[in-house]
């Protein structure tokens, strides 16, 4: 706790890790989004076009949250 320099290092790490927590959620959304597609797909296989472009549409919008945490955690270690 003496070096203030390496403090501010040791916290950068730890709030660019807490930042990456958002990739958890966008994870979660994918997995989900791919189950509700391959059920409804099997359920319906007339649908499978619409079914399949609004579920690769969902899971791009869901990849966005955790690009934009990566950002964020980037941004918090190579900041000044």
């Amino acid at each position: 706790m003496n070096d203030p320099v390496a403090f501010v290092a040791g916290m950068k790490v730890i709030g660019a890790g807490l930042a990456m927590v958002g990739a958890i959620g966008a994870g979660m959304g994918v997995g989900i989004a791919a189950m509700g597609g391959v059920q409804a797909m099997g359920r319906n296989p007339d649908a499978t076009s619409t079914i399949q472009t609004n579920m690769i549409l969902g899971m791009a919008f869901s990849e966005a949250v955790a690009i934009y945490a990566l950002a964020v955690a980037l941004i918090i270690i190579f900041a000044t």
